[in-house]
C-alpha cells in the first residue's frame, strides 16, 4: 500500500513539473512571438517609408497629449490603493463626472459670448472650466468615499471591490437619469485648433490644444509630486500609505489623510476630464468607463501604488497606442491598424503582468519600504 501511495505521489509531482514545462514554454513562446512582430514590424514599417517624419513626430505628440490623460487618471487609482490597498473602480465616473461639470461650464461661458472673444477670454474660460470639473469632481469623490467606503474601511477587500463597481454603476445611470443617454459635445474653443508658431519648436506641428494637454497634464503631475514629496499633508498621506496603525499612533490623523488622497485624486480625474472634452469633443454618461480602465492599466503598467510609475505607465501606454499600431503591425500588412490600438496595449500589458508582475516602478517601491 505505502509502494502504491509513494508511486502515485511520485507521477502527481512529474505530471505538476511537465505542466509547470509546458506553461513556461508557451509563455516564453508568446513573449519570442510579440517581440517579433515588434521587431519585424518596425523594421517593415520604417523602411517602407511610407510614413514621413513629419507623421512619425504626430504620432509622438498625439501619444503624449493621451499619455498625459492616461497618467491623470492613473494616479487617482495608484494614490487610493497606495493608501487604502483597494481599486477604486468608481474612479473612472468621477473622471467622467468632470468632463460633463466642463461641459456646462464651457456652454455657459460659451453662451456668455467668453469662450472665444479673444485668447486671454478662451485661456480665462478654459482655466475656469478646470477648476469647476476640479471641485464637482471632488465634492462627488469625497460623497463617495464617506458613503461607500469609509464604513467598510476594515472590511474585506473584496467587499470594498464589490461597493467600488456599485458606486461606479450608481454614479453613471444617476448621470443618465439627470442628464438622458444622449451625447453632448464640448463648444468649439477656436484657439485651440489653431497651429503653434514658434521658430523654437523647428519640425514640429502643434496645436495649442496638444500644448494646453500636455502641459498640464505636466504641470499638474509634478505639483502632486512637489506636494506629496516635500508638504506635510503629503508626509502624512505616505506614513498612512506604510502603516496606518502606526502613523495614527504617531499622531497622524489618517481619516483626513484618507480624504485628501480621494480628494487629490478626484481633482486630477476631473481636470483631466476637461482635457478629455476638448480633445474628443464628445461625452455620455459611459464616457469614464473605456479612460478609467485604461487608466488602470497605465497604473498597473507602471506599478500600482507608485506615483511615478503611474505617471511614466501613463505616458507608455499613450505612446504605445498611438505609434504602436503603425509602427508594430503596418508593415506585416494588418488592415486598420489604428482600430487595434486597443490590442497592441493590452497585449504589452499582459507581458508586464507575467514577466515583471510588479510593473515598472514596482520593485523599486518594494525596496524602499522593504
Amino acid at each position: 500500500m505505502s509502494q502504491m501511495r509513494t508511486t502515485w505521489v511520485d507521477r502527481t509531482s512529474l505530471t505538476e513539473r511537465l505542466l509547470d514545462a509546458a506553461i513556461t514554454v508557451f509563455l516564453w513562446g508568446f513573449r519570442v512571438l510579440v517581440t517579433l512582430v515588434v521587431v519585424i514590424g518596425s523594421l517593415l514599417t520604417i523602411t517602407s517609408g511610407k510614413y514621413s517624419l513629419d507623421q512619425w513626430i504626430d504620432l509622438v505628440v498625439d501619444g503624449l497629449a493621451l499619455g498625459g490623460l492616461y497618467a491623470l487618471v492613473a494616479l487617482g487609482y495608484t494614490m487610493v490603493y497606495g493608501i487604502l490597498r483597494m481599486i477604486n473602480f468608481a474612479h473612472g465616473e468621477i473622471f467622467m463626472v468632470g468632463a460633463f461639470a466642463g461641459y456646462f461650464a464651457a456652454t455657459f461661458l460659451n453662451e456668455m459670448g467668453w469662450l472665444n472673444a479673444n485668447p486671454l477670454a478662451s485661456l480665462l474660460s478654459i482655466a475656469i472650466m478646470i477648476l469647476v470639473a476640479m471641485a464637482i469632481a471632488t465634492a462627488v469623490s469625497l460623497l463617495v468615499e464617506k458613503i461607500a467606503y469609509r464604513p467598510l474601511r476594515n472590511a474585506p477587500r473584496l467587499v470594498l471591490l464589490i461597493s467600488a463597481i456599485g458606486a461606479s454603476f450608481f454614479l453613471q445611470y444617476t448621470m443618465a437619469g439627470f442628464f438622458g443617454a444622449g451625447t453632448y459635445v464640448y463648444p468649439t474653443v477656436t484657439m485651440l485648433s489653431e497651429p503653434v508658431d514658434l521658430p523654437i519648436l523647428g519640425a514640429l506641428r502643434l496645436k495649442w490644444l496638444d500644448v494646453l494637454v500636455i502641459g498640464a497634464a505636466l504641470a499638474m503631475m509634478a505639483g502632486l509630486y512637489l506636494f506629496v514629496m516635500r508638504t506635510k499633508a503629503g508626509t502624512a498621506i505616505r506614513a498612512v500609505s506604510e502603516d496606518k496603525a502606526t502613523a495614527a499612533l504617531m499622531g497622524i490623523d489618517v481619516n483626513r489623510a484618507i480624504v485628501t488622497t480621494f480628494a487629490i485624486g478626484a481633482a486630477m480625474a476631473g481636470a483631466a476630464g476637461v482635457l478629455y472634452g476638448l480633445m474628443f469633443r464628445q461625452i455620455v454618461f459611459t464616457t469614464g468607463f473605456i479612460p478609467g480602465i485604461k487608466a488602470f492599466t497605465a497604473a498597473v503598467l507602471g506599478g500600482i501604488g507608485s506615483i511615478p510609475g503611474a505617471m511614466i505607465g501613463g505616458m507608455l501606454l499613450g505612446q504605445l497606442e498611438s505609434v504602436g499600431p503603425t509602427l508594430f503591425l503596418d508593415g506585416l500588412g494588418v488592415p486598420s491598424t489604428n482600430q487595434l490600438k486597443d490590442v497592441v496595449a493590452f497585449t504589452i500589458l499582459v507581458l508586464v503582468l507575467i514577466f515583471r508582475p510588479q510593473g515598472i516602478m514596482g520593485e523599486r517601491m518594494s525596496k524602499a519600504r522593504a
